[in-house]
């Protein structure tokens, strides 16, 4: 079974599509290529994608409305927003300003070679800081954790499962290094647990991390700390 990497491509030139697909999935990905802004919709609605390439000009819309759309009318078990890279034959700073205006991370000028679109993707996903959460959260942001691992899912089950197996272990080091008052003992741990965190994709529990290593007497931050451990384990 192919489990690599899932973008969705809405581009609506046939000979575009294929290269660009053929570029993207030499990630690895899987892609899924929609020729219009109706089909990319269908598809975002029953797939979940770790980002979305969308051309600035289909045939039934715009691209900033249909990343509009897109938002809108997410997957339900989505863990966050994609971010979304325009690409366009249009050169002129100021239609590359209003896409990014509209929502694009970054806007892309075609024709690409396969090597610049492989780089752009994967940057944007190993970097990404402008895909707003959803609305109802989740423990875990599968783009920073498939960047992480290369664009393998299976590695970042592997790392999941392993992670998931310490967690327990760590954090009741941490309840007992806590409750001795032994705060050094207590950071260590949480600077360990910080890099395992990031590599999986564990980001509410990063986030809870490094509070309490920042602020290891705080009650606010342990009970934060305890939530998100009960959030995965």
């Amino acid at each position: 079974m192919n489990t690599a990497l899932r973008l969705l491509l809405v581009e609506d030139d046939p000979v575009s599509g294929a290269f660009l697909t053929a570029a993207l999935e030499a990630l690895p990905a899987i892609v899924d290529l929609a020729t219009d802004a109706a089909q990319a919709r269908r598809l975002a609605r029953v797939q979940i994608h770790a980002l979305w390439l969308i051309d600035a000009n289909l045939p039934d819309g715009s691209g900033e409305r249909l990343l509009a759309d897109l938002r809108a009318g997410l997957h339900a078990d989505a863990p966050s927003v994609p971010s979304a890279l325009a690409l366009t034959a249009d050169p002129f700073p100021e239609r590359h300003a209003s896409l990014r205006a509209a929502g694009f991370a970054k806007v892309l000028t075609k024709p690409l070679d396969g090597e610049t679109l492989r780089t752009a993707v994967l940057a944007q996903l190993a970097g990404d800081t402008s895909a707003p959460p959803r609305p109802d959260g989740g423990p875990w942001d599968e783009a920073r954790a498939l960047a992480a691992a290369g664009g393998r899912i299976e590695t970042v089950l592997a790392l999941r499962q392993l992670f998931l197996t310490e967690l327990p272990r760590q954090r009741s080091a941490i309840r007992q290094a806590l409750a001795a008052g032994d705060a050094t003992t207590a950071q260590a741990t949480l600077h360990q647990l910080k890099a395992a965190c990031a590599f999986v994709g564990a980001t509410r529990l990063l986030d809870a991390v490094r509070a309490l290593h920042a602020t290891p007497a705080d009650d606010v931050a342990r009970a934060a700390f305890e939530r998100e451990c009960d959030a995965l384990i």
